[in-house]
């Protein structure tokens, strides 16, 4: 146990003396680490905390013995520190969290233009459909909407094969001369 007191410790700190250090930190890092995980909690971001403020101790030694002991000292700096990583933590959240509500945003704004668009489409092939002759509206609808085969169309409207095809292929031809150039702009 070194007999010098914290005021000649932090003397022999500002000289670059390892043992000086070495006694003040066996002194002080217990209570520093208490402060520091009543502020942080148990864990690295306490050790850090305290890591850093003997680390910034051994560098600088900026000790004033008239702002009071040498262990208020470095108890007030491990608690200003431990607030200012908890500050920063706070900060930190709220930017990832406002920077998360930012791109759901976008996403959502993405999501709403492909919707309108996709409901515009739909929109376009309705008005197209309605527009089509019965005969080949009826042959297209059971074809795409009811997934049947052109052999089982021919068969429930009692028509022939040939027909049914060539229904279905012009009612296609025109809903592409109608869809297809809005869809191209």
């Amino acid at each position: 146990m070194d007999g010098r007191t914290d005021e000649q410790l932090m003397t022999g700190i500002a000289h670059g003396d390892v043992d000086a250090f070495a006694a003040l930190y066996d002194r002080h890092s217990a209570a520093a680490c208490a402060v520091a995980q009543r502020l942080l909690g148990p864990g690295g971001p306490a050790e850090d905390a305290v890591q850093d403020v003997f680390l910034s101790l051994w560098w600088t030694a900026a000790y004033d013995p008239a702002r009071g002991t040498v262990r208020s000292f470095l108890l007030a700096i491990v608690r200003n520190r431990a607030i200012d990583l908890t500050r920063r933590a706070r900060r930190h959240a709220e930017h990832a969290t406002s920077a998360d509500e930012a791109a759901a945003r976008v996403a959502s704004q993405i999501l709403t233009d492909a919707e309108a668009e996709r409901r515009e489409e739909v929109r376009r092939v309705r008005t197209a459909l309605t527009a089509l002759p019965p005969e080949q509206l009826t042959a297209i609808e059971l074809a795409y909407f009811a997934g049947l085969t052109q052999r089982e169309i021919a068969q429930h409207l009692q028509e022939p094969i040939g027909t049914i095809k060539s229904r279905v292929r012009l009612g296609l031809e025109k809903l592409h001369a109608e869809v297809a150039p809005a869809l191209a702009a």
